[in-house]
């Protein structure tokens, strides 16, 4: 598989191949309004579904059951006494897959290999998204005009206009979709945005974090299972009709696939929504970027270490700096070639918070030392920091559904969150700065050009 490797576009031809693009765009636009696409599958009128009060169960389901899909099939039925939940179905592209979670539930689950099937019982109140990135958009979509709340993971979806599809049929339909960012559900996070409110730390002037990896025989480079063969996958199921680049069927796509632009944007997508959402959260007050630049490279070459896989399209560091409507710049790194990590603080005129561990940590600039008082803080009224456990994140969200409220990952922050993420992929792979406006959706180039946001088919490796 070595003697046909994929590489990612870079430089001046990709910008040149862009700016064409989103030069003949308009046309385009006209016929399908890429922050307006038609839903699949949906010809009626979307259902509400059933109210679901304080004391009622809650009836499971699961899209999509990989590793992460089975991590929350794992966690959601070790805590389904406490959530009063029911877990009846499970859906994916793989029989093998399927099987599994039904044994690690147990009783009578239906498997599905088509989620709409599954999507079409009524008695399902909610379901869990851990599919492959490119299908997050149309299953939450598709659920939530079935009645259905949505616990999408991470990032919510692949490009930009299927973020706002998600995001204006949450709104339409009043459903409770909840990112799998867990890192939202630590408490110190919020006991950050509790002191800027105040005005602890002045005003927010700067923010930094990172998540590091480093792997010498290349990140995401999972073992390839025996039963993944093409009778036991579909694989154009798996696809799907908007993965413009097509590939024959290949277990290292399956596996791998957060290696490559068609299905992925790398660290972009798989580790930045860990950071950019608690960061933003923390401000107290999340915003739409104004503008954002990044910048990433691949020169370790990793992928070498492994034999039998291709070369990845997507960087192996990466940096991402965006500006906000208040003034604060937020500089997020990441890496899966290096593990040392920045320090991770918000930065004020007046003080900064260190994020460390299970604290807190308030320490006043020089200029004001004498207003501002130094302090360690190890819990939000009353309650500890404990990280970030899987299950906590889950029960926010169930908890949420119940009272009818966005979760700690809901979908205002999580639109603001997508639209850093999707201006940064768009940023790195044509070499320009991003500049967006949220009352229009518009994005544009530095010198004032509008530009048309990436999608499937947009890039040669889409």
């Amino acid at each position: 598989m070595n003697d046909k490797p994929s590489s990612p576009l870079s430089g001046p031809t990709t910008r040149r191949k862009f700016i064409q693009h989103t030069a003949t765009a308009a046309a385009a636009v006209a016929t399908v309004n890429m922050f307006k696409t038609p839903v699949y599958g949906q010809t009626t009128a979307p259902s509400t579904g059933r109210v679901i009060g304080a004391n009622d169960r809650i009836i499971m389901a699961f899209v999509g059951v990989g590793g992460q899909g089975t991590a929350h099939v794992k966690s959601m039925k070790d805590h389904a006494g406490e959530n009063n939940i029911e877990l009846v179905a499970v859906s994916d592209v793989s029989k093998q897959r399927i099987q599994d979670a039904q044994k690690v539930i147990g009783g009578d689950v239906k498997g599905y290999e088509d989620y709409r099937k599954l999507l079409e019982r009524n008695d399902i109140d909610a379901i869990c998204c851990a599919t492959v990135d490119h299908w997050h958009t149309r299953v939450s979509v598709d659920a939530m005009n079935t009645g259905k709340h949505v616990y999408v993971e991470k990032p919510m979806t692949r490009y930009l206009g299927e973020a706002f599809e998600i995001y204006d049929t949450v709104k339409k339909t009043g459903k409770i979709l909840q990112v799998g960012s867990q890192g939202c559900s630590d408490l110190k996070w919020h006991k950050a945005a509790s002191l800027i409110q105040q005005g602890r730390i002045g005003p927010v002037v700067m923010s930094q974090g990172s998540y590091m990896r480093n792997a010498p025989k290349g990140e995401w480079n999972y073992n390839i299972q025996k039963w993944a063969t093409a009778d036991d996958i579909n694989w154009n199921l798996w696809l799907g009709a908007q993965i413009k680049t097509r590939q024959s069927f290949d277990p290292d796509h399956y596996f791998r696939w957060r290696k490559y632009f068609p299905y992925c944007a790398g660290l972009l997508g798989d580790l930045f929504p860990h950071k950019l959402h608690p960061y933003m959260l923390a401000t107290g007050n999340p915003q739409f970027p104004v503008r954002v630049a990044s910048v990433g490279s691949r020169k370790v070459e990793t992928d070498k270490n492994t034999p039998g896989t291709y070369m990845r399209d997507v960087a192996e560091i990466i940096q991402l700096i965006a500006e906000f409507p208040d003034g604060m710049v937020m500089h997020i790194s990441s890496s899966t070639v290096n593990e040392t990590g920045t320090q991770e603080m918000i930065r004020g005129h007046k003080a900064t918070l260190t994020m460390q561990g299970n604290k807190v940590v308030l320490t006043p600039e020089r200029s004001f030392a004498e207003e501002i008082e130094a302090a360690e803080f190890k819990d939000m009224d009353g309650k500890p920091f404990i990280g970030e456990p899987l299950h906590v994140h889950e029960k926010n969200w169930f908890d949420s559904i119940r009272a009818n409220k966005q979760g700690n990952a809901g979908i205002d922050l999580a639109i603001k969150v997508q639209t850093v993420i999707s201006l940064a992929e768009m940023s790195e792979r044509t070499s320009m700065m991003c500049l967006f406006d949220e009352k229009t959706r518009k994005i544009t180039d530095g010198s004032g050009r509008e530009l048309t946001a990436p999608t499937y088919g947009t890039f040669e490796r889409s």
